[in-house]
């Protein structure tokens, strides 16, 4: 095989930007071999290839040899083993399933294939050179031993009218959740990726604090880590101008991340040994800023269609594996298990039971009758849609 045909399911906002860079050929050896959705409008937006009202009929048409899952969030996982039982290669966009329990399902669905199928994620905050940055100085142990981490993420404000987008968004039958299941995802696995999980943690959400929604838009939440470190992350789609500050402290001195710059406090002693050593009371370890260049934030998307392909094509190791996806979907549950019964969660959590009364909500809600209005929204401005 020399060239990969991948398949769309799903022409959403994300959708039709992967169709549209595929087409205008920025994959080298990635082509469109078609198309699914279940709005024929959707289909006829991309008249190049082939169209499916039925992902089923797509993947069986032998048009395709891998398919990108981009639909709404609970589809992801039964496509994905539709998809892997097929024969198919499979990148699925986040988070790659709702709860733990369907993760669980997915990945299991792969086992046993890893060597004949590539099973990704669209995790595209990994190819930024920022936080691969900071992921090799922490690996590097350039911070010595964490001792905290703070992440203020309030950079993805959304509007009434973004909500009002589509009957699915910010409900828990068509969601799953609001701004830890949608926007923050890439951020949860950054989290993970880079400081690992934690043993515990605590969280108040706020649900429908600021937008008429039923899930959360609002999540502040504290963390223990197996060393003992603490870590707080806090996100939100309701506060303008929002905030993207992650700020790193080690034994080694103090890392913060803003508006493209990597600042680096260091101790020229290790803060743990000066406080053992010094005489002096109110001392503190003499220090070296340090301004860390970066060469901008990445590939992104295309970056992880690129290489979706070279492991196909050449077996390239891949940036996200799909099975990696669970430790965000655990993450924004866990934050969510803590809020609805107000107290510490250990992870791992027990996936079953959060499904369980994830149901119970889905639930309720219809009993009460509650349904959304969906409006016309604008046309996306994608460069004002990631947080950074």
């Amino acid at each position: 095989m020399k060239k990969v045909r991948i398949g769309i399911v799903g022409l959403g906002n994300m959708g039709f930007a992967h169709a549209h860079s595929i087409l205008a050929g920025k994959i080298p050896r990635l082509e469109l071999g078609a198309v699914s959705d279940v709005n024929s409008d959707k289909i006829a937006r991309v008249p190049q290839v082939k169209g499916f009202k039925t992902a089923a009929g797509m993947m069986a048409s032998g048009l395709i040899d891998a398919i990108l899952v981009a639909t709404p969030h609970y589809d992801h996982t039964s496509l994905g083993i539709a998809a892997l039982k097929a024969g198919l290669h499979v990148l699925l966009e986040k988070p790659i399933s709702v709860h733990r329990a369907d993760c669980e399902r997915l990945i299991a669905a792969h086992r046993g294939r890893e060597g004949r199928q590539v099973f990704a994620a669209m995790f595209n905050q990994r190819t930024d050179l920022y936080y691969q940055k900071i992921r090799a100085l922490i690996q590097a142990g350039e911070l010595g031993e964490i001792r905290r981490v703070n992440w203020i993420i309030t950079n993805w404000f959304r509007t009434h009218a973004y909500y009002a987008s589509g009957g699915w968004r910010a409900t828990w039958a068509g969601e799953g959740g609001g701004v830890l299941l949608n926007q923050c995802p890439h951020n949860l696995d950054l989290f993970q990726w880079i400081f690992g999980m934690p043993v515990e943690l605590t969280a108040r959400c706020g649900f429908g604090r600021y937008h008429d929604i039923e899930v959360e838009d609002d999540v502040t939440a504290t963390m223990r880590f197996a060393n003992g470190a603490t870590g707080v992350f806090i996100t939100s789609t309701g506060e303008a101008p929002g905030t993207n500050r992650l700020e790193v402290v080690g034994e080694r001195g103090k890392l913060v991340y803003e508006q493209d710059r990597i600042l680096f406090t260091r101790n020229e002693v290790p803060m743990g040994e000066f406080s053992r050593t010094t005489p002096h009371s109110f001392a503190t370890p003499p220090i070296w800023d340090v301004s860390i260049p970066v060469a901008g934030h990445g590939g992104q998307h295309n970056e992880v269609l690129q290489n979706f392909t070279d492991a196909i094509l050449d077996g390239t190791p891949l940036i996200a594996p799909a099975p990696e996806g669970i430790h965000s979907v655990e993450l924004a549950n866990a934050m969510l298990l803590s809020a609805w019964t107000a107290k510490p969660v250990a992870l791992p959590i027990d996936g079953r039971k959060y499904e369980r009364m994830l149901k119970a909500k889905i639930a309720e809600s219809a009993k009460l009758g509650k349904k959304k209005k969906s409006v016309a929204a604008a046309p996306v401005d994608f460069a004002k849609s990631f947080g950074r």
